[in-house]
This record gives C-alpha cells, structure tokens and sequence, in this order.
C-alpha cells in the first residue's frame, strides 16, 4: 500500500505528522461546524426583535431568542434580561455575556494554530535525523558510494515535503476560522448597538410623555 509505504520510508517522524493531522483535521471540521451552526442573520434577528419588543412582548422576544442558535442571541438574551431587571447599564450585562461567548468561539482554535508550525518543525525534525543517518552511513563506510546515503536522504526529503504539505492548508484554515470569529465577533458588538439603542431611544420616549 503506497500511503503505509511512505509513512516506512519517511520514518517515525512521519507517524507524528500523521497523528498531528488527524488532529488538525478534527479541530477544523468541529469548528467549522459550529460556526455554520451559529450563522445567522443578525438583521433578521434585530428586526424580529425590535418588532415584539415595541408591543412590549417581552417574554414573546425572549422566545425568540431562545430559539435562535449562536452567541448573538445569547447576547440579546442578556440584554432584554437587564433591562427587565431595570438595570441601569444594559451595556455592562451584554458585555459580561460576551465575555463568557467569546472563549467558546475561540477554543482549539489557538491550538489549530500552533499545528502549523509544528507540521514545518517536525518536517525540520525529520530533516536533521534524515542527514544524520546519512552522516552515520558515509561515516560507516570503508568505500563511500551514493546508494549508501541514498535511503537516509530520501527519508529526510519525504518529512519536509510531508510537514510543509499538511503546515500550509493548516495556516489557511487558521487563517480563515479567525476570520469567522472575528466576523461573529462583529456581529455580537453590532446586535448589543442596535439592542441598546433601541432601549435609550424607547426610555426617552417615555420620558417625552411623562414631561408633556
């Protein structure tokens, strides 16, 4: 079988590739799904919200936001809680939810990230064990000949090119869950504007009739 073949020729550090990208592979896919899990349209949801919330169906709103997947109608969620609890700063209860939300978006996602570099070590690792052994052989041998380095040299090849394979869709899969953090990270700080603002606008308004 040719991958078994060159996993035996490329040596025990062609194994920990193999192992690290098993683990790569699992970490994205995990966390691919949960952000396609968490994917929602944040102006659906605040339009949604806005529309129960000005005929005052609070708990109608809550539901809402129940049912909702993701981080940005937990967020929600806090705020319509704070501002039923007549808390005078909603903001700080939203921040505090965001707070707890945020390590969840970004959690192996840093160890997704370290994968990449040790795929190009480890490949460097294999490298210099490759030229020691063919060192060893040259030094072993009465008659030095090619063939005898032959084995070692392929052996330190095959780990480079093995951890630069698996290093660089690596990074770009940690360049792009980052990116989809960063973008839910958005839509989080976007929703609690929108939330707050809608209760400074409604609080004014009330106190507009109260003064006429």
């Amino acid at each position: 079988m040719f991958f078994v073949k060159l996993m035996s020729d490329g040596g025990p550090v062609m194994w920990v590739i193999a192992a690290c990208a098993v683990l790569a592979l699992f970490i994205f896919l995990c966390k691919v799904f949960q952000f396609h899990r968490d994917e929602i349209s944040v102006r659906e949801l605040m339009r949604g919200l806005v529309n129960v919330l000005q005929r005052n169906g609070v708990v109608e709103a809550l539901t809402l936001c129940d049912n909702t997947p993701g981080p940005v109608a937990r967020l929600l969620t806090a705020g319509i809680l704070a501002h039923e609890r007549g808390d005078s700063n909603i903001r700080t209860a939203i921040d505090d939810a965001a707070m707890e939300e945020l390590p969840k978006l970004e959690r192996t996602i840093p160890l997704f990230g370290m994968l990449s570099y040790i795929f190009v070590l480890l490949g460097l690792l294999g490298t210099v064990l490759g030229m020691l052994d063919a060192f060893e052989a040259i030094r072993a041998s009465e008659h030095f000949y090619a063939g005898s380095i032959g084995e070692p040299l392929a052996k330190a090849l095959l780990t480079t090119a093995a951890g630069l394979t698996m290093a660089i869709p690596c990074h770009v899969g940690y360049t792009y869950l980052t990116m989809r953090v960063e973008t839910l990270t958005l839509d989080m700080e976007k929703a609690a504007l929108e939330l707050t603002g809608f209760f400074e606008r409604q609080q004014q308004e009330k106190k507009a009739e109260e003064n006429a």
